[in-house]
């Protein structure tokens, strides 16, 4: 258990040597969502790898009001800094957790290699169009939540909702760090399987980010919903190993 201003999060912790592996999970999920991955990675890559729960989710404590991204760049740096890990990260995000390593990243390109963005949230989704679109579409799931917001889940999207439009017209605006090796993992189906329309949408935003600077890969998770970890574990491992691999070598 870590505190950080005032509230504490639970990391935890797989030994290993070279870079250190940060598996980071999407909007609503904790640790645990990682708990198939964790072994098979550590054996195939003999890394360090740390899981960790958000703020409100699993076992660390609920921050009240809305979601802030820069709260939650704050408490994994943190947490990194307490378990000693200054440098040499790579960071495993999904969905969510894609903005929480934009932003960690950007901010901190020293301490980040590179990243696996896992069907991420990424800045070039959320033009003023979009975000309305999302905000529209998301509304029903919000007020069922409020129905029952003692719920971890529940709680996440109501106070990602309070903060949603402010929140991701900065987003848009925000750019990833050239030094910083990223590999975007996009799913057939993405999060919105149900909407050709904004499937695309969020297919195009990842081949958008790939092609705005040096160093970035994009990969199609085929027949794969937006539980890509989920669906096809060996992909995402795949990638991690690749990034992994690439640590060290120069970059032209």
């Amino acid at each position: 258990m870590i505190e950080n201003n005032g509230h504490r999060l639970a990391f935890h912790v797989t030994k290993g040597h070279g870079p250190t592996i940060v598996l980071d999970a999407g909007g609503g999920e904790d640790s645990s969502y990682w708990k198939g991955m964790v072994r098979k990675l550590h054996a195939a890559t003999g890394a360090k790898v740390i899981t960790y729960d958000r703020a409100g989710l699993g076992e660390s404590e609920v921050v009240p009001g809305p979601w802030e991204v820069g709260s939650a760049v704050s408490d994994l740096k943190t947490g990194l800094r307490k378990l000693g890990v200054t440098r040499d990260v790579i960071l495993v995000s999904h969905s969510q957790a894609g903005e929480i390593a934009t932003y960690l990243a950007k901010e901190n390109p020293k301490l980040v290699s590179g990243a696996v963005l896992v069907d991420a949230s990424l800045p070039p989704l959320y033009t003023d169009e979009v975000i309305a679109r999302l905000v529209a579409a998301n509304q029903p799931a919000v007020d069922a939540a409020k129905k029952d917001p003692s719920k971890p889940k529940n709680r996440q999207l109501i106070s990602t909702a309070e903060s949603y439009i402010p929140m991701h017209k900065a987003y848009h605006q925000v750019s990833w760090p050239d030094t910083v090796p990223a590999t975007a993992i996009v799913s057939e189906k993405t999060p919105f399987a149900g909407s050709p329309e904004d499937a695309q949408r969020w297919r195009d935003a990842a081949a958008t980010f790939v092609g705005k600077g040096p160093h970035r890969t994009l990969v199609t998770a085929k027949g794969s919903s937006h539980d890509i970890p989920k669906d096809r574990p060996a992909l995402v491992l795949k990638e991690i190993k690749k990034m992994r691999a690439a640590q060290g070598q120069p970059r032209h």
